[in-house]
């Protein structure tokens, strides 16, 4: 996908995004008009042309997102670096199906570009681990995935 510019995700991407997956996402700050960069997890692509992602309802992000509704993903995968692009809105500020009081957001794509920089590849991916209760970890991870599923 290098030097290429899509209006939605591609037939390599759209699979990544079918389970959690690290992802960073860039907002405006609403007070100090800068950037604003959150890591999540909890994301899900529905379709080539929309994301969905669960966050904590009294995030930063939230507020920035009410005040300028374009955001920046960014996807480590396939050997390279993404940015994906688009408009936001805030679908609930309160998913009922989860115990945590998080807000469930929609993504329309306007543009996917390859931004890794010229010469080189990522040779790994990101990875984590949840620092508490893992079968609560899980337990959890489900229901959220389920809910941005279903949305």
């Amino acid at each position: 996908m290098a030097n290429r510019v899509e209006q939605t995700l591609t037939e390599e991407l759209f699979p990544l995004l079918q389970k959690e997956r690290y992802v960073t996402i860039a907002t405006t700050d609403h007070e100090t008009n800068g950037p604003n960069v959150t890591a999540i997890s909890w994301i899900f692509a529905p379709t080539m042309e929309t994301i969905r992602f669960a966050i904590d309802n009294r995030s930063r992000m939230l507020a920035n997102m009410k005040a300028e509704s374009r955001i920046v993903i960014s996807l480590i995968a396939n050997g390279s670096t993404y940015s994906i692009s688009g408009s936001a809105t805030i679908v609930t500020e309160k998913i009922e199906a989860v115990p945590l009081k998080l807000a469930l957001v929609e993504v329309q794509i306007e543009e996917v570009r390859d931004v890794m920089f010229y010469g080189a590849k990522m040779v790994t991916e990101p990875q984590y681990d949840k620092t508490y209760d893992a079968e609560a970890a899980a337990k959890l991870d489900r229901q959220v995935m389920d809910a941005l599923k279903k949305a």
